[in-house]
């Protein structure tokens, strides 16, 4: 589970990791805690650190410029909240809008979240050949964006301050 966002020494955010990884980047002082969950504490006999929500690593690291958001199963399921484009029910698998069998690819546009049923119900088939609706259309999310809802932050306002000036 991610939950810790990672920014750069420069205050850029990188990416997400799991709180475990961010406690390691604390410890080994490759990175300092920004944000912190109030009140809680990872503790043991000669450590006291408190539970990161946001962290700043130590050294700059020099990252390629990502115009769109890396594609990936996980991605399109956090990118639809976990509900099914058909029906709105939980969501745990990526259906294709055009399938696979008829050329559809791995995209943001042509991917969304789907309950097992209504994958299965509608198959090899596009929407319209399976007398199904999308509920919402897919989108391609920007990168803060995606990273935004990898955190399970719905809108920018829930950021502090001095973190809600993310790029687009």
């Amino acid at each position: 589970m991610r939950e810790t966002l990672v920014l750069n020494a420069s205050f850029e955010p990188l990416s997400t990791v799991s709180l475990r990884r961010a406690v390691v980047l604390v410890m080994q002082d490759k990175a300092v805690v920004e944000n912190a969950h109030p009140g809680l504490r990872i503790r043991a006999a000669s450590v006291d650190v408190p539970v990161p929500r946001v962290i700043r690593l130590s050294k700059y690291v020099r990252v390629p410029f990502r115009r769109r958001a890396s594609w990936s199963r996980r991605g399109v399921l956090v990118r639809d909240q976990h509900r099914c484009a058909y029906c709105g029910r939980r969501a745990a698998t990526v259906d294709h809008v055009v399938p696979r069998a008829q050329g559809g690819t791995d995209t943001w546009l042509n991917t969304v979240a789907s309950c097992a049923e209504d994958n299965h119900r509608k198959a090899d088939r596009t929407p319209e050949q399976a007398g199904m609706r999308l509920l919402r259309r897919p989108f391609e999310p920007t990168p803060a964006d995606a990273m935004l809802s990898a955190l399970g932050v719905s809108v920018r306002e829930e950021l502090p301050e001095w973190l809600g000036a993310l790029p687009a």
